[in-house]
C-alpha cells in the first residue's frame, strides 16, 4: 500500500512539473519555445491517458477488471470435480453401459 502512495506522490509532481514547463514554455519567446511548448501541451494530455490505458490493461490481465458475465460463476466460486466427488460425465456413461 505504501508503494502505491509514492507512485501517486510521484504522479502528482510529475503532472505538475509538466504544468509548470507548459506556462513557462508560453511566456518565452523564440522558435525553441514555441516547439517546447507543443510537446508540453502533448505530454500534459498523453501522459494521463498514457498511464489509464496502462492500469486498465493490468487489471485486464489480472483478471480484476473483467465484469463478471450474469449467471456464470466466477472460476473460483466452481468447485471442481476432485472437491465435489462426482463422477465425470465418461464415468456416468460407462456405469450405466455395464448396468445394462
Amino acid at each position: 500500500m505504501k508503494l502505491k502512495r509514492i507512485l501517486a506522490l510521484m504522479g502528482v509532481v510529475i503532472l505538475a512539473g509538466l504544468y509548470l514547463c507548459t506556462l513557462i514554455f508560453s511566456m518565452m519567446g523564440g522558435e525553441l519555445a514555441m516547439g517546447l511548448f507543443r510537446a508540453s501541451v502533448f505530454c500534459t494530455v498523453a501522459v494521463p491517458i498514457m498511464l489509464y490505458v496502462y492500469m486498465m490493461v493490468y487489471k485486464v490481465l489480472r483478471g480484476r477488471g473483467v465484469p463478471k458475465e450474469p449467471g456464470k460463476p466466477e472460476e473460483s466460486d466452481t468447485p471442481t470435480k476432485k472437491e465435489t466427488g462426482s463422477p465425470s460425465s465418461k464415468q456416468k456413461a460407462t456405469e450405466k453401459s455395464g448396468k445394462k
